[in-house]
């Protein structure tokens, strides 16, 4: 199959290196320098194995482009991003007749767990991924991945539930490519496991890694609470730990200090925006549905939005000023 890459930031980047690398047809999306620089040098990809430049294909949008008829759509754009994206391609044409909407599968490889509904919308064949892949992408054209031995895991089904032929066999090619890619038919019971974790992004974004553990706890605790409250299934900690097991493990990665996650990026970066409604805010969103109250992650979402917004840096948000009610 070939593979087109939407999004060729720190996780779109590493999954299409390294199909790339396994012999497979891979083009990038990308944009502003991200994009010149893919073009003029390639994405260098480096790893605790070894530092690797690929010169792969790179487009800013459809343009006259018609699409192989055996192309895997991957969107690894953050949840802020993905109503555009969608739109962006779904009308583009396909070998034979017929568009992407209609003919392609589309991977949602992201954070969060409206991507899925939203692209149910416009394309017929959606295939959910639950990621873990620990990456850096702060550079133009250059990504840190940190995993190790394998660069990531990630977990394929088909939406609304179960699993079928398609995604088995892009398991088998991604797994051929290094990654760890079990089939689940229950994937979205692990992406809102993932979802419990990555409510501590807002945390480490306006504090830094490791700081504010009673606020990492209380959002987790929130999110708990509100899942339960829904009747909306997940993984526990200790499932994912055992799943995850020493496959993929952070390495150093010669050269490169580890960064923070992908919403610390976003503000490190001076990306324009961030995921935090989709995380933080997606929890703040079932709470208000379901009567649950949820003032810790409403607060991080806040706070969030005013770094953006007054350009604070990653990690250095006033403490004082996060308006967060007495737990």
């Amino acid at each position: 199959m070939r593979y087109l890459i939407i999004g060729a930031g720190a996780v779109g980047g590493t999954i299409g290196v390294g199909l790339s690398r396994a012999g497979h047809d891979v083009t990038l999306v990308a944009r502003g320098a991200h994009l010149a620089a893919l073009r003029s040098r390639g994405l260098t990809l480096a790893t605790p194995r070894d530092e690797y430049t690929a010169r792969l294909p790179a487009v800013g949008d459809p343009a006259d482009l018609v699409l192989p008829a055996d192309t895997v759509l991957v969107l690894t754009v953050k949840s802020q991003d993905t109503e555009a994206a969608l739109r962006t391609w779904v009308d583009v044409p396909v070998h034979g007749g017929g568009t992407a909407g209609e003919r392609l599968p589309l991977l949602t490889a992201q954070n969060g767990v409206a991507n899925e509904r939203a692209a149910l919308r416009l394309f017929d064949r959606v295939h959910p991924v639950c990621v873990w892949l620990p990456a850096t992408n702060l550079e133009p054209g250059s990504i840190v991945a940190s995993g190790h031995p394998h660069p990531g895991l990630l977990h394929i089904g088909r939406y609304p539930a179960g699993s079928d032929r398609t995604a088995a066999e892009i398991a088998a090619e991604l797994a051929g490519a290094g990654f760890v890619a079990p089939v689940r038919d229950d994937v979205m019971r692990w992406k809102y496991g993932k979802l419990l974790r990555n409510l501590g992004n807002g945390v480490e974004a306006l504090f830094g890694r490791g700081a504010a553990p009673d606020l990492a706890a209380r959002v987790r605790d929130e999110g708990m609470a509100v899942l339960a409250a829904a009747g909306i299934a997940h993984t526990s900690e200790a499932e994912e730990a055992a799943e995850r097991g020493h496959r993929v493990d952070v390495h150093p990665v010669r050269g490169h200090e580890r960064a923070g996650g992908s919403t610390w990026q976003s503000l490190a970066r001076g990306a324009g925006s961030v995921e935090t409604d989709y995380l933080n805010g997606e929890i703040v969103l079932l709470g208000r549905e379901h009567g649950v109250p949820t003032p810790a992650n409403h607060a991080v979402q806040q706070a969030v939005r005013r770094a953006l917004r007054d350009q604070i840096p990653a990690g250095h948000f006033p403490p004082d000023q996060l308006h967060l009610p007495p737990g």
